[in-house]
């Protein structure tokens, strides 16, 4: 399927989603958003994938929102923006939100950072899982300096990764942010070359693609995006019934199988 904004892929059990206008640093705009959403959602079901990176064409991550859209905004539009799917009663209300829909996706979602993260840019880095970036790398929360508040849910996931103080500092300063220091601050995981920056990720995104339980993943990844609404017995009454579960895989039985004959693992998720 071809797409206007983005570019999408499937290869070797990971999915990379392109932001893919280089000519404007990938400026982040309403189609965009429609085709994000639409292949986060296909890569979550595709039983073929189970890794996702998300990334950015040419010299830019996102740099932010396309600042031409952005002109002459009327405010009620920020509400019409982005039609969301029908609400899923029986799924956590946090995850259904415009943006933060990316910790109900049951697979490992890296931000594969190439250049310039600004903005709406840095939100949908914050929402992925885990973030390896070039470590010429410039990021910057943007939103107090065009005259706007912490917008779509950062003000609750930047703390959790960053702490709140270092929160308060890049939410109001809007100041420009190192590769070095956002590694150093804990806002990235691993920073590395530009000319680097692929074959580690990639070579992360396989190791997990091949050598861990898809089902296991699934249920470690909810389990950790649970814990801000959990108590730790209710933490650890979830972890026991969730072993009952894994205690009977398939998985479990091709983890114990895969390590008693020394060969990789055949993980199939059930």
């Amino acid at each position: 399927m071809t797409y206007q904004h983005i570019l999408y892929d499937v290869s070797d059990k990971i999915a990379t989603i392109t932001l893919n206008r280089p000519d404007r640093m990938n400026a982040w705009t309403p189609i965009m958003e429609r085709e994000v959403r639409e292949v986060m959602t296909a890569a979550a079901s595709d039983e073929d994938v189970r890794v996702i990176v998300l990334t950015g064409a040419g010299r830019a991550f996102c740099a932010g929102a396309d600042m031409d859209a952005l002109k002459g905004l009327d405010p009620s539009d920020i509400r019409r923006a982005g039609s969301l799917p029908a609400f899923d009663m029986d799924r956590r209300p946090d995850w259904q939100t415009r943006y933060g829909y990316y910790p109900s996706i049951a697979k490992p979602v890296i931000a594969m950072i190439n250049g310039a993260t600004a903005g709406i840019g840095l939100v949908h880095a914050l929402y992925c899982d885990l973030r390896f970036a070039a470590d010429n790398t410039v990021f910057t929360t943007a939103f107090a300096r065009r005259g706007l508040i912490a917008e779509h849910g950062i003000s609750w996931m930047l703390p959790r990764l960053v702490g709140h103080a270092n929160a308060l500092d890049l939410l109001m300063s809007a100041r420009r942010v190192s590769s070095a220091e956002a590694l150093r601050i804990g806002l990235v995981n691993r920073i590395c070359p530009p000319e680097k920056l692929r074959e580690e990720t990639y070579a992360y995104a396989r190791d997990l693609a091949d050598f861990v339980s898809p089902s296991a993943v699934a249920v470690i990844k909810r389990q950790l995006y649970e814990v801000p609404f959990q108590t730790l017995a209710e933490a650890t009454i979830d972890a026991n019934r969730e072993m009952l579960v894994a205690l009977g895989s398939s998985d479990f039985r091709e983890g114990v199988a895969s390590f008693m004959e020394k060969r990789p693992p055949r993980f199939t998720g059930k």
